[in-house]
């Protein structure tokens, strides 16, 4: 780095950071607004303007003079390169630094990117102040002609960058605090066959869903309709809030309602809801997004796939278990009376934000029972996850931070990009189901979802310890002290929780005539996950009937 071209904080707040780019029109406040966020942060700020500046050794517009745009152009995507390799800056670039779609790219794969907004007549304003010194791009007759045309130049640019901040006769403190809260959004790119789409996670985000939409449609999208997906539960809380912010964005927000509850997952609801989208004008340019939780999910996304063959599908999910779950993966269905989700189809989302203060309005048992499919994801592949979860806070209650929440994400993440249409490693998310499945229809779906996966998980732990006693030949052997203590760690997690550990008392054999209508399935085998070690699991299929009945019965089954 340059002498003089950047400011250094003394320390890195967490060296492993993510950086923070703070980009958009001259005269948005830039510079002022990355200096006073790098404060707030502890970060190193590095100007790119001045930086070029230095390492060329002569101002901008002398750049532009002797050299000409296009030679300061290839500094700028220089830099560009250089910085997104390193950690933990904040980073104030250049008006036009990102309108580059190689370098925009480089910087949001490295980071937060945030887009300072302000009007056109606000930007002149401003500029004019500042007096006509490195703004070589305005040495122009008329000025404000020239705002407004690079403006419009670049709207698709700009807009392809989800989160925005207006500037708009706001002080710089207050400008810096809403960038800087901003620097906590995590996003996790998911790949699959036909693309990928990112996964938003970070606390208030649900006022800035039009945002994002807005960014994954490059401004485009416009004016197209979004049938917004709720359940009288939800709607009430959060469904005037995210219209407002799709309308905001140029969106036209359309209301739809599915019943709440497992019961309601049937084809019959779906086509109720094709009734709703075709009320709405809905047409193939436009977008399914769902606002609820994973029963909501299924519903909008099996619509989104099957609706004139297939339109845009977006997750919002507003509940602790949809979040690290349902809403990653492409997996949607409804239920028949012969088991769950044996009707659906892979539809990859678009877009999915995830918004963890919304599970402050959701009842503790619901968050709960969210937190069974969280240590299901550790379990499965992050045993440092789960040590951070053995102990749960003071209110567990409380929402997860959106870093814990984006480790558990994560965890599925990984395996779907693997087996994105569950031919082989995806099986691995199905820890708990084969059980839980069978429980949950069996209550009539009045256990929760998650209260029969944590039930389901205890079974898998004990068969994994009864067949080490009993059947080397099924999986690996491993010491039975070893799996004993698996099985008493989870267990102990789960109750930490206050999550069930125990069968409810039905009979054993009724529990295994449910599960034979499971999906997963192989013929006439069931197909089990069973814990090898917290961080490790293996699938086996073909487990003895008697030997699973009497772990049931171990459980309290009948």
């Amino acid at each position: 780095m340059s002498p003089g071209a950047s400011e250094t904080r003394p320390r890195v707040a967490e060296a492993a950071t993510t950086n923070l780019v703070i980009t958009g029109f001259m005269g948005t406040g830039k510079t002022a607004v990355g200096r006073q966020v790098a404060h707030l942060l502890d970060r190193p700020f590095v100007d790119m303007d001045a930086e070029i500046e230095a390492r060329a050794g002569k101002p901008i517009p002398a750049i532009f003079t002797d050299e000409g745009e296009a030679a300061f152009r290839r500094l700028e995507s220089a830099l560009c390169r250089e910085l997104a390799a390193r950690q933990g800056l904040v980073i104030a670039t250049g008006g036009g630094a990102l309108v580059d779609p190689e370098n925009r790219a480089a910087m949001m794969a490295a980071g937060t990117v945030v887009c300072l907004t302000a009007a056109p007549d606000e930007v002149l304003r401003r500029v004019r102040q500042a007096g006509p010194a490195g703004r070589p791009l305005l040495d122009v007759a008329d000025p404000a002609a020239e705002v407004r045309r690079l403006l419009a130049a670049r709207r698709e640019a700009y807009a392809a960058i989800p989160w925005h901040v207006d500037t708009n006769g706001r002080p710089i403190k207050e400008i810096a605090a809403e960038v800087a809260a901003l620097a906590k959004v995590i996003t996790l790119s998911v790949r699959h066959p036909a693309g990928a789409y990112p996964v938003h996670v970070g606390a208030g985000l649900l006022a800035r869903l039009g945002q994002a939409l807005r960014a994954i449609s490059g401004g485009k999208g416009e004016g197209s309709r979004v049938a917004v997906v709720s359940n009288p539960v939800v709607e009430p809380l959060y469904g005037r809030q995210a219209r407002a912010s799709l309308a905001v964005a140029g969106f036209r927000p359309v209301a739809c309602t599915v019943p709440d509850g497992e019961q309601h997952k049937t084809p019959a609801t779906v086509a109720a809801l094709y009734e709703q989208l075709l009320d709405g004008g809905l047409d193939r340019g436009d977008t399914v997004l769902s606002l609820g939780g994973g029963v909501t999910g299924d519903e909008a996304g099996f619509a989104a796939a099957t609706y004139l063959r297939g339109v845009r599908f977006v997750q919002v999910p507003t509940t602790l278990l949809a979040m690290v779950d349902a809403s990653v993966g492409a997996k949607t269905g409804v239920d028949l009376p012969q088991g769950k989700n044996l009707v659906g189809a892979f539809k990859q989302p678009a877009l999915v934000l995830v918004d963890p203060a919304v599970v402050a309005t959701l009842p503790v048992e619901e968050v709960r029972a969210g937190m069974a499919e969280v240590l299901k994801h550790a379990v499965i592949g992050d045993a440092g996850l789960f040590a951070r979860l053995e102990t749960p806070p003071a209110d567990p209650g409380a929402p997860l931070s959106a870093a814990l929440v984006a480790r558990a994400i994560r965890v599925k993440v990984n395996v779907v990009e693997a087996d994105p249409y569950e031919a082989g490693r995806r099986a691995v998310l199905n820890l708990g189901h084969t059980v839980g499945h069978a429980l949950e229809r069996l209550s009539g779906y009045d256990l929760r979802h998650g209260e029969a996966v944590a039930i389901g998980t205890v079974a898998a732990a004990r068969l994994a310890a009864a067949l080490a006693r009993t059947d080397a030949a099924a999986v690996e052997r491993i010491a039975m002290a070893e799996q004993t203590a698996v099985v008493g760690q989870i267990e102990a997690a789960l109750a930490a929780w206050g999550l069930p550990l125990r069968c409810p008392p039905l009979p054993a054999s009724d529990i295994w005539d449910a599960m034979a209508t499971d999906k997963k399935r192989r013929g006439d085998t069931l197909r089990w996950v069973l814990p090898r070690a917290i961080g490790r699991v293996d699938v086996v299929d073909g487990i003895d009937k008697a030997l699973v009945l009497d772990v049931l019965r171990g459980m309290g089954a009948t």
